[in-house]
Protein backbone atom coordinates (compact mmCIF):
# COMPACT_ATOMS: atom_id res chain seq x y z
CA UNK A 1 0.00 0.00 0.00
CA UNK A 2 1.25 3.11 -1.00
CA UNK A 3 1.87 6.61 0.59
CA UNK A 4 -1.56 8.30 -1.54
CA UNK A 5 -3.44 5.21 -1.12
CA UNK A 6 -3.06 5.39 2.90
CA UNK A 7 -3.64 9.08 2.37
CA UNK A 8 -7.06 8.75 0.33
CA UNK A 9 -7.89 5.39 3.15
CA UNK A 10 -7.86 8.31 5.80
CA UNK A 11 -10.46 9.83 3.97
CA UNK A 12 -12.66 7.24 4.94
CA UNK A 13 -14.09 7.66 8.55
CA UNK A 14 -17.76 7.63 10.31
CA UNK A 15 -18.35 10.31 8.26
CA UNK A 16 -18.19 9.20 5.31
CA UNK A 17 -20.73 8.25 3.08
CA UNK A 18 -19.55 5.96 -0.57
CA UNK A 19 -21.57 5.88 -2.97
CA UNK A 20 -20.39 3.40 -6.23
CA UNK A 21 -22.33 4.02 -9.54
CA UNK A 22 -22.13 1.64 -12.77
CA UNK A 23 -23.06 3.73 -15.44
CA UNK A 24 -25.09 2.69 -18.74
CA UNK A 25 -26.39 4.71 -21.63
CA UNK A 26 -29.91 5.22 -20.56
CA UNK A 27 -30.00 4.03 -16.30
CA UNK A 28 -27.69 4.20 -14.00
CA UNK A 29 -27.45 2.19 -10.44
CA UNK A 30 -26.28 3.31 -7.36
CA UNK A 31 -25.25 1.54 -4.02
CA UNK A 32 -24.31 3.13 -0.84
CA UNK A 33 -21.74 2.20 1.83
CA UNK A 34 -20.26 3.09 5.28
CA UNK A 35 -15.97 3.07 5.82
CA UNK A 36 -16.90 -0.64 6.96
CA UNK A 37 -18.51 -1.66 3.85
CA UNK A 38 -22.08 -2.30 5.40
CA UNK A 39 -24.81 -1.33 2.65
CA UNK A 40 -26.80 1.60 4.20
CA UNK A 41 -29.70 1.66 1.44
CA UNK A 42 -31.25 -0.75 -1.25
CA UNK A 43 -29.64 0.48 -4.46
CA UNK A 44 -30.84 3.05 -6.65
CA UNK A 45 -32.01 2.78 -10.14
CA UNK A 46 -32.34 6.46 -11.76
CA UNK A 47 -32.12 7.51 -15.24
CA UNK A 48 -29.24 9.39 -17.72
CA UNK A 49 -31.37 12.73 -17.44
CA UNK A 50 -31.32 15.84 -15.33
CA UNK A 51 -34.92 14.43 -13.23
CA UNK A 52 -32.63 11.18 -12.89
CA UNK A 53 -29.72 13.34 -11.57
CA UNK A 54 -31.84 15.55 -9.16
CA UNK A 55 -32.84 12.09 -7.65
CA UNK A 56 -29.51 11.00 -6.85
CA UNK A 57 -28.52 13.97 -5.24
CA UNK A 58 -31.87 13.61 -3.22
CA UNK A 59 -30.80 10.15 -2.58
CA UNK A 60 -27.34 10.89 -1.31
CA UNK A 61 -28.00 14.46 0.73
CA UNK A 62 -31.23 12.08 2.79
CA UNK A 63 -28.53 9.13 3.53
CA UNK A 64 -26.47 11.60 4.32
CA UNK A 65 -28.63 13.41 6.97
CA UNK A 66 -30.06 10.41 8.22
CA UNK A 67 -26.52 8.26 9.07
CA UNK A 68 -24.69 11.64 10.08
CA UNK A 69 -21.85 11.73 7.29
CA UNK A 70 -22.10 14.51 5.65
CA UNK A 71 -18.58 13.60 3.87
CA UNK A 72 -19.93 12.38 0.62
CA UNK A 73 -17.83 10.56 -1.71
CA UNK A 74 -19.06 9.24 -5.74
CA UNK A 75 -17.09 6.72 -7.59
CA UNK A 76 -16.74 5.49 -11.12
CA UNK A 77 -15.74 3.54 -13.75
CA UNK A 78 -14.30 6.05 -16.23
CA UNK A 79 -15.51 3.27 -19.11
CA UNK A 80 -16.54 5.00 -22.65
CA UNK A 81 -18.13 8.30 -22.23
CA UNK A 82 -21.45 8.01 -20.79
CA UNK A 83 -19.74 8.64 -17.07
CA UNK A 84 -18.85 12.22 -17.89
CA UNK A 85 -22.01 13.77 -18.25
CA UNK A 86 -22.96 12.64 -13.99
CA UNK A 87 -19.55 13.41 -13.09
CA UNK A 88 -19.67 17.16 -14.64
CA UNK A 89 -22.56 17.47 -12.54
CA UNK A 90 -21.75 16.09 -9.43
CA UNK A 91 -18.56 18.20 -9.94
CA UNK A 92 -20.63 21.53 -10.39
CA UNK A 93 -22.29 20.83 -7.44
CA UNK A 94 -19.56 20.43 -5.16
CA UNK A 95 -19.99 16.46 -4.78
CA UNK A 96 -16.67 14.74 -4.28
CA UNK A 97 -16.33 12.32 -7.11
CA UNK A 98 -13.69 9.83 -7.95
CA UNK A 99 -12.47 7.08 -10.65
CA UNK A 100 -11.99 3.52 -10.34
CA UNK A 101 -9.67 1.85 -12.22
CA UNK A 102 -11.99 -1.10 -14.47
CA UNK A 103 -9.83 -3.71 -14.39
CA UNK A 104 -9.73 -3.38 -10.04
CA UNK A 105 -13.36 -3.96 -10.76
CA UNK A 106 -13.16 -6.89 -12.60
CA UNK A 107 -10.90 -8.68 -10.16
CA UNK A 108 -12.78 -7.76 -7.42
CA UNK A 109 -15.55 -9.42 -8.45
CA UNK A 110 -13.54 -12.53 -9.70
CA UNK A 111 -12.26 -12.63 -6.26
CA UNK A 112 -15.73 -11.89 -4.52
CA UNK A 113 -17.37 -14.51 -6.30
CA UNK A 114 -15.73 -15.89 -8.74
CA UNK A 115 -17.06 -14.42 -11.59
CA UNK A 116 -16.30 -11.39 -13.52
CA UNK A 117 -19.81 -10.90 -15.47
CA UNK A 118 -21.25 -7.94 -15.94
CA UNK A 119 -24.39 -7.24 -13.20
CA UNK A 120 -25.10 -3.43 -12.42
CA UNK A 121 -26.04 -3.95 -9.24
CA UNK A 122 -23.05 -6.27 -8.06
CA UNK A 123 -20.85 -3.57 -9.97
CA UNK A 124 -22.07 -0.73 -8.11
CA UNK A 125 -21.48 -2.12 -4.78
CA UNK A 126 -17.87 -3.67 -6.08
CA UNK A 127 -16.80 0.15 -7.04
CA UNK A 128 -17.88 1.61 -3.55
CA UNK A 129 -16.14 -1.17 -2.04
CA UNK A 130 -12.83 -0.17 -4.07
CA UNK A 131 -13.53 3.69 -3.19
CA UNK A 132 -13.99 2.63 0.46
CA UNK A 133 -10.31 1.00 0.19
CA UNK A 134 -8.80 3.80 -1.30
CA UNK A 135 -7.98 2.51 -4.62
CA UNK A 136 -9.38 5.67 -6.15
CA UNK A 137 -8.48 8.55 -8.45
CA UNK A 138 -9.74 12.05 -8.67
CA UNK A 139 -10.41 12.60 -12.27
CA UNK A 140 -9.46 15.15 -14.78
CA UNK A 141 -12.57 16.85 -15.81
CA UNK A 142 -11.27 20.41 -17.33
CA UNK A 143 -13.33 23.16 -17.76
CA UNK A 144 -12.64 26.46 -19.78
CA UNK A 145 -10.05 26.83 -22.54
CA UNK A 146 -8.91 23.24 -21.33
CA UNK A 147 -11.95 21.39 -22.04
CA UNK A 148 -12.23 23.91 -25.51
CA UNK A 149 -8.46 21.95 -26.19
CA UNK A 150 -9.56 18.81 -25.58
CA UNK A 151 -12.66 18.62 -27.85
CA UNK A 152 -10.48 20.22 -30.23
CA UNK A 153 -7.73 17.41 -29.84
CA UNK A 154 -11.09 14.60 -30.50
CA UNK A 155 -12.22 16.80 -33.84
CA UNK A 156 -8.26 16.90 -34.71
CA UNK A 157 -8.18 12.47 -33.87
CA UNK A 158 -11.41 12.43 -36.03
CA UNK A 159 -10.45 14.24 -38.68
CA UNK A 160 -7.02 12.12 -39.25
CA UNK A 161 -8.90 8.99 -39.08
CA UNK A 162 -11.65 10.06 -41.55
CA UNK A 163 -8.30 11.33 -43.59
CA UNK A 164 -6.70 7.78 -43.18
CA UNK A 165 -10.33 6.16 -44.78
CA UNK A 166 -10.60 8.38 -47.74
CA UNK A 167 -6.63 7.64 -48.65
CA UNK A 168 -7.98 3.67 -48.46
CA UNK A 169 -10.86 4.49 -50.35
CA UNK A 170 -8.86 6.00 -53.33
CA UNK A 171 -5.98 3.46 -53.17
CA UNK A 172 -8.81 1.53 -53.84
CA UNK A 173 -10.60 3.10 -56.19
CA UNK A 174 -7.39 3.51 -58.44
CA UNK A 175 -6.59 -0.06 -58.08
CA UNK A 176 -10.58 -1.15 -59.64
CA UNK A 177 -10.23 1.69 -62.34
CA UNK A 178 -6.90 2.64 -62.88
CA UNK A 179 -4.23 0.58 -61.03
CA UNK A 180 -1.21 2.31 -63.75
CA UNK A 181 -1.92 5.74 -62.42
CA UNK A 182 0.55 5.70 -59.54
CA UNK A 183 3.09 4.48 -62.13
CA UNK A 184 3.10 8.06 -63.90
CA UNK A 185 1.95 10.26 -60.38
CA UNK A 186 4.05 8.85 -57.27
CA UNK A 187 0.73 10.93 -55.35
CA UNK A 188 -2.25 11.06 -56.06
CA UNK A 189 -2.91 13.82 -53.65
CA UNK A 190 -0.35 16.29 -55.97
CA UNK A 191 -2.15 19.46 -58.23
CA UNK A 192 -2.31 17.68 -61.21
CA UNK A 193 -3.02 13.79 -60.63
CA UNK A 194 -5.97 15.27 -58.11
CA UNK A 195 -7.29 17.64 -60.94
CA UNK A 196 -7.46 14.47 -64.17
CA UNK A 197 -9.18 12.43 -61.13
CA UNK A 198 -11.54 14.91 -60.38
CA UNK A 199 -12.37 16.00 -63.58
CA UNK A 200 -13.16 12.85 -64.66
CA UNK A 201 -10.14 11.24 -66.55
CA UNK A 202 -9.95 7.50 -66.71
CA UNK A 203 -8.32 5.49 -69.00
CA UNK A 204 -10.97 5.87 -71.96
CA UNK A 205 -10.87 9.31 -71.35
CA UNK A 206 -7.01 9.74 -71.58
CA UNK A 207 -7.19 7.31 -75.17
CA UNK A 208 -9.25 9.54 -76.47
CA UNK A 209 -7.73 12.93 -75.44
CA UNK A 210 -4.79 14.38 -77.45
CA UNK A 211 -1.22 15.01 -75.53
CA UNK A 212 -2.02 18.87 -75.95
CA UNK A 213 -5.45 18.90 -75.02
CA UNK A 214 -4.41 17.03 -71.95
CA UNK A 215 -1.19 19.14 -71.11
CA UNK A 216 -3.44 21.92 -71.36
CA UNK A 217 -5.95 20.16 -68.72
CA UNK A 218 -3.22 19.91 -66.27
CA UNK A 219 -1.63 23.10 -66.58
CA UNK A 220 -5.22 24.51 -65.66
CA UNK A 221 -4.18 23.30 -62.16
CA UNK A 222 -0.52 22.59 -62.00
CA UNK A 223 1.58 24.59 -64.84
CA UNK A 224 4.88 23.72 -63.68
CA UNK A 225 5.32 20.28 -62.51
CA UNK A 226 3.82 18.19 -65.60
CA UNK A 227 5.88 18.26 -68.84
CA UNK A 228 4.56 16.55 -72.60
CA UNK A 229 6.95 13.36 -71.14
CA UNK A 230 4.56 12.65 -68.18
CA UNK A 231 1.44 13.12 -70.79
CA UNK A 232 3.05 10.51 -73.28
CA UNK A 233 3.81 8.31 -69.64
CA UNK A 234 -0.15 9.05 -68.66
CA UNK A 235 -1.17 7.99 -72.26
CA UNK A 236 0.72 4.98 -72.46
CA UNK A 237 -0.56 3.91 -68.97
CA UNK A 238 -4.14 4.44 -70.29
CA UNK A 239 -3.65 2.29 -73.41
CA UNK A 240 -2.46 -0.52 -71.15
CA UNK A 241 -4.61 -0.39 -68.19
CA UNK A 242 -6.02 -3.86 -66.82
CA UNK A 243 -8.81 -0.85 -65.60
CA UNK A 244 -12.44 -2.05 -65.44
CA UNK A 245 -14.67 -0.84 -68.01
CA UNK A 246 -17.68 -0.96 -66.17
CA UNK A 247 -19.82 1.00 -64.07
CA UNK A 248 -17.64 4.41 -65.20
CA UNK A 249 -19.95 6.80 -64.97
CA UNK A 250 -20.77 6.15 -61.00
CA UNK A 251 -16.61 5.40 -60.44
CA UNK A 252 -16.19 9.08 -61.69
CA UNK A 253 -18.73 10.14 -59.09
CA UNK A 254 -16.86 8.37 -56.72
CA UNK A 255 -13.17 9.73 -57.34
CA UNK A 256 -15.32 13.15 -57.33
CA UNK A 257 -17.01 12.71 -53.97
CA UNK A 258 -13.75 11.12 -52.89
CA UNK A 259 -11.53 14.24 -53.64
CA UNK A 260 -14.25 16.45 -52.35
CA UNK A 261 -14.10 14.85 -49.02
CA UNK A 262 -10.45 15.01 -49.12
CA UNK A 263 -10.18 18.53 -49.99
CA UNK A 264 -12.68 19.67 -47.09
CA UNK A 265 -10.58 17.71 -44.64
CA UNK A 266 -7.36 19.26 -45.54
CA UNK A 267 -8.83 23.04 -45.70
CA UNK A 268 -9.81 22.24 -41.68
CA UNK A 269 -6.69 20.51 -41.15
Amino acid sequence: MDFTQNQRLAQMNDRTLIIGVDVAKHKHVARVVDDRGRDLAKRLVFANTMPGFSELLSWVRDLSEEHDRPDIVIGMEPTGHYWLNLAYHLKARGIHTVVVNPMKVKRFKEMDDDSPTKNDTKDAKVIAQIVRDGRFHEPTLPEDVYAELREGMKVYDIMQEDLSSIKAQMQNALDRYFPEFLQVFKDWTGKAALHLLEKGFLPEDIRQASEEALLAEVKTAAKRAVGIKRIQALKQAAETSVGLTVGLRMAREEFRYLIDQYKRIEERL
